[in-house]
């Protein structure tokens, strides 16, 4: 299970095979396994198909990158990696035939951050299980930067807050291992700058943890 965490990576370019309702019924409820404070699970998702609601979304991403995004992204980026971004935004989700648009229900009272903190774990499990299921995914937060006009295109109530779009559908190309820090860069004992000593050198937590030893044969 450890290895199939360590795995999961943004995908940005997709194929036009359909995904099945079933299958995204099954990533949603993975979704809602997560933990929200108070139990309160503020999550809402609209599973969007419909190509006028998705170019409509599109279209918003597009103007964003265009106009904020793709500048920042430019300066902060390597360019290989802002290619493989840029073509993923100027090009509309990379041609993923399924936008989730998750967001989070503030009827309640929910301040934003805490509302926020509740919905994001929902989205790494949606996230984990498209890919336990052989699908691809992306987080991505730029659409919601218009919060108002995103709610608009999907029909969101007022007080229910879009944050996140992720895309899915099945890899264009097979998936490389995500890049990631080592963990004995970002790990510290007690207080920060005293390294976390369980942690090796080739940077697996995981793979330091001691584990009993096998019964004899």
């Amino acid at each position: 299970m450890i290895e199939h965490l360590l795995a999961q990576r943004a995908c940005r370019e997709y194929t036009t095979e359909p995904v099945p309702d079933e299958d995204v019924a099954a990533i949603l409820e993975a979704a809602t396994h997560a933990p929200s404070a108070e139990n309160r699970q503020p999550w809402v998702f609209v599973v969007v198909r419909d190509p006028a609601t998705r170019a409509v979304i599109t279209d918003l991403t597009k103007r964003l990158w265009a106009t904020g995004g793709r500048p920042h992204a430019e300066q902060s980026l390597t360019p290989r990696f802002f290619a493989a971004v840029d073509g993923f935004m100027a090009g509309g989700y990379g041609g993923a035939p399924v936008l989730v648009v998750v967001a989070g229900d503030g009827r309640g009272g929910l301040p934003l951050p805490v509302l926020a903190a509740s919905v994001f774990p929902a989205v790494q499990n949606l996230l984990l299980a498209a890919a336990a299921l052989g699908y691809g995914s992306a987080l991505t937060t730029l659409a919601t930067a218009e919060p108002l006009t995103l709610a608009a295109a999907v029909g969101l109530p007022e007080g229910v807050r879009p944050l996140a779009v992720v895309p899915l559908g099945r890899p264009a190309t097979p998936l490389g291992p995500p890049r990631r820090r080592p963990v004995r860069e970002v790990a510290h004992r007690d207080r920060y700058g005293t390294p976390f000593p369980a942690v090796t050198d080739e940077g697996s937590g995981a793979a330091a943890t001691p584990r009993p030893a096998p019964p004899p044969a």
